[in-house]
């Protein structure tokens, strides 16, 4: 009889041991890269460049009177395929809400990330981590309180467009910003 306790408790222990590694990620989430690029004279000159390869540049006017952030600026940062780094032509968005926050300390904002369906649950959700950590990091280079931003995944379960086609999967590999 004590034979079968001590083996049923070694058999359990090995199988929730097995359980609690195949629960384990191998997926990094401190390793968000984000560069400090602060306007420069060089970066305003590239506004032109980056309409010619078909990027039309970012319109940014006053704040919002309804309080829902920037005026005439995009909430939506789209990202390459199994990728997290924010591509040069959403930098201007991110400086617009940047210095819309430091110039309104008490808004905050959620930054939802969004993956579209390749790769597994966990994956993505990671992944979409990943993305917010992008743009919370760029805002925070910029001067944003991390008061005041969150950033959050939500992997691939709130797709912007529905298809397995490239045009809806690149819609859904995205970070949304959502003020507060």
């Amino acid at each position: 009889m004590k034979l079968k306790r001590i083996l049923f408790s070694i058999i359990s222990s090995v199988a929730l041991a097995a359980t609690l590694v195949a629960c384990g990620s191998s997926v990094k989430l401190s390793d968000v890269p984000v560069e400090d690029r602060t306007a420069t004279a060089k970066q305003a000159g590239d506004a032109g460049a980056s309409a010619s390869r078909g990027v039309a540049p970012v319109q940014i006017g006053g704040t919002d009177v309804s309080g829902a952030g920037p005026a005439n600026t995009a909430k939506i940062i789209y990202f390459d395929f199994d990728s997290y780094v924010i591509k040069p032509e959403f930098q201007g968005t991110i400086e617009a809400h940047a210095r819309y926050l430091t110039a309104n300390k008490a808004r905050k904002m959620a930054i939802e990330g969004h993956t579209d369906e390749r790769g597994g649950r966990e994956y993505n959700l990671a992944l979409g981590q990943k993305r917010s950590e992008a743009v919370r990091r760029a805002l925070g280079l910029l001067g944003v309180s991390d008061a005041q931003v969150e950033a959050v995944s939500f992997g691939e379960e709130k797709p912007a467009a529905t298809g397995s086609d490239e045009e809806a999967m690149a819609k859904n590999r995205r970070a949304e910003i959502n003020y507060r």
